[in-house]
């Protein structure tokens, strides 16, 4: 494993690697893991899941123009020698960590955005978050060429802006998504997470019961319409005094369009996705539940 921290240095370095592979007749492929380092077992998972790639590329990179004015960039968590332990573990072939001034040697002028789908959502509560997000991936992309770009469900908004920006562009890369990873309990897992106090943690467990709650009224057809569900999440959710509710909300996937709250579930014709974004303290923490066609068809 080799670390480096110039974008000029890596995309020379992967460009020899091709050349060699090339001149013994096989095709190099390359797959990116971007991340913001304080790595756990669900940035671990995509590492696997990149091993398919002849050659993984790990990004550590805590990008400030996707933080808005009054969010956590400077507390933001961060832990060099573990991230480094975890992705040696995990067979990385070349992490990449850039500072600052390597990723913005002087104020970008050019931002990609992508429009309808982050207006809603994180994007609502979180104004210009994903330009931040949508520049600095495209910046990956061509800095590193890969062939599969892995990230999580657990922001499956990201997943949805991502895609939108690799089809509208014509980027020559696959995404694949992959499932969110969760603690024994259920909690999602977030670099985040370690600013919990015990009892702000304990309540956070909230956000996944819900949804797996819902995900068993809708396959049981219990619930029936997408105001109903909003409803009854919102209430489970309310029922903990330390839950702030930033947004509980039903959308299509990976349109993200709105759904009428009298829509049944069950006469949608595609996939949906329940998502919810809470506070506990100071803390913003992200969940979402997909509910594929196939899991909400009507009993003939």
């Amino acid at each position: 494993m080799i670390t480096i921290k110039e974008p000029k240095e890596l995309q020379q370095e992967l460009k020899r690697r091709r050349f060699e592979a090339a001149k013994q007749g096989h095709e190099l492929t390359v797959g990116l893991v971007p991340t913001m380092g304080f790595l756990h077992e669900g940035h671990a998972s995509l590492l696997r899941e990149a091993r398919s790639s002849d050659v993984v590329v790990l990004s550590i990179f805590v990008n400030p123009i996707q933080f808005g004015p009054n969010e956590d960039l400077d507390r933001y968590p961060r832990d060099a020698a573990r991230d480094l332990a975890l992705a040696e573990k995990e067979k990385v072939d070349i992490v990449f960590m850039p500072e600052v001034e390597h990723m913005y040697p002087q104020p970008t002028k050019t931002k990609i955005r992508v429009e309808e789908l982050t207006s809603r959502l994180c994007g609502a509560s979180r104004p210009g978050h994903f330009d931040g997000v949508t520049t600095v991936v495209a910046k990956l992309f061509h800095i590193v060429n890969p062939d599969f770009a892995y990230f999580g469900m657990k922001d499956a908004q990201q997943v949805a802006v991502l895609s939108q920006m690799v089809r509208d562009l014509n980027m020559d890369v696959q995404l694949v998504p992959c499932p969110i990873v969760r603690e024994s309990d259920g909690l999602a897992l977030s670099s985040r997470n370690v600013y919990l106090t015990g009892e702000q943690r304990a309540q956070a467990l909230i956000l996944s019961a819900s949804l797996k709650e819902a995900y068993d009224l809708v396959t049981e057809h219990k619930v029936t319409t997408a105001g109903e569900l909003k409803r009854r999440l919102t209430e489970r959710i309310q029922s903990k005094p330390l839950a702030e509710i930033d947004y509980v909300d039903v959308l299509t996937f990976p349109e993200l369009e709105p759904l009428d709250e009298q829509v049944r579930i069950d006469d949608y014709q595609g996939d949906l996705i329940a998502a919810l974004a809470v506070k506990f303290g100071n803390t913003r923490l992200i969940d979402n539940m997909l509910f594929e066609k196939k899991d909400v068809a009507l009993h003939v």
